[in-house]
């Protein structure tokens, strides 16, 4: 791991889901209000694919698609956290958008937050 990584742990509430995030220090997120985040609260951050290891856990979560069915957002079947979801850049290559509201070690009154209109996309 390079100096400018950062190893970080998710997981949902009850902990049946457990994740490692080898990143960039996380100092943004994303705050989108389309229907699903708006709901949830989640704030966003993403990492390529490769940068994501789920520990645990991958029987106990379950899948939701919706609108153009590009992303799969996942949940805890025991708790229904969602912690983080599975997508595709525009260019093709795999990403998992983290909600870092899920992470250790965010201090969530720091992040720099950019607002998004999803509801209107």
């Amino acid at each position: 791991m390079s100096e400018l990584q950062t190893s970080y742990k998710g997981s949902c509430h009850c902990g049946a889901v457990t994740y490692t995030v080898q990143s960039a220090p996380i100092a943004s997120a994303l705050a989108c209000n389309c229907s699903m985040c708006r709901r949830a609260g989640t704030l966003l951050a993403f990492v390529p694919q490769e940068a994501f290891t789920l520990e645990t856990g991958a029987d106990s979560l379950s899948s939701y698609k919706f609108n153009k069915h590009i992303i799969d957002h996942v949940f805890c079947k025991a708790c229904g956290i969602k912690s983080f979801a599975h997508g595709k850049k525009r260019d093709g290559s795999a990403m998992v958008a983290l909600n870092v509201r899920c992470l250790d070690g965010i201090d969530l009154d720091k992040l720099e937050l950019k607002h998004v209109d999803g509801a209107s996309a």
